[in-house]
C-alpha cells in the first residue's frame, strides 16, 4: 500500500498512522494496564481483601478513561478535523455515535 493510499484509509476503513510519539505515548499506557491487571489476578489468587481489589480495579478504571481520553484527543485532533475540511460530515456522526458507546 503507498503512503498516500494509507493517509486515506485514516478513520474511514479503520487504519490510523501514528506519530512515534503517540503511538509510544499509547502502547506504554496500555502496558502499565496489562501490569495492573496481572496484579488484580494475582491479588485474587492470593485471597486479597474485597475492598483491596476494588480500589486496584478504580485504578484500572481510572486509567483506562485516561487512555480513551488521550485516543479520542488525537483522534478530533487529527481525523476528524482532517475529514471536515475535506467535507466528509459523516465522520460528525462517526464521533457522535463513539461518545455515545463511551457514555454507558
Amino acid at each position: 500500500m503507498h503512503m498516500e493510499e494509507e493517509k486515506e484509509t485514516c478513520c474511514c476503513h479503520k487504519k490510523k498512522e501514528r506519530t512515534e510519539k503517540e503511538y509510544k505515548d499509547l502502547i506504554h499506557r496500555l502496558n502499565r494496564i496489562e501490569g495492573q491487571i496481572r496484579g488484580i489476578r494475582g491479588m485474587v489468587e492470593k485471597d486479597v481483601y474485597c475492598t483491596d481489589i476494588l480500589v486496584q480495579v478504580a485504578a484500572v478504571n481510572a486509567a483506562l478513561n485516561s487512555f480513551n481520553k488521550v485516543l479520542l484527543a488525537n483522534h478530533i485532533k487529527t481525523c476528524v478535523t482532517r475529514d471536515i475540511r475535506e467535507g466528509r460530515e459523516e465522520t460528525v456522526e462517526e464521533l457522535l455515535d463513539t461518545l455515545q458507546k463511551l457514555m454507558k
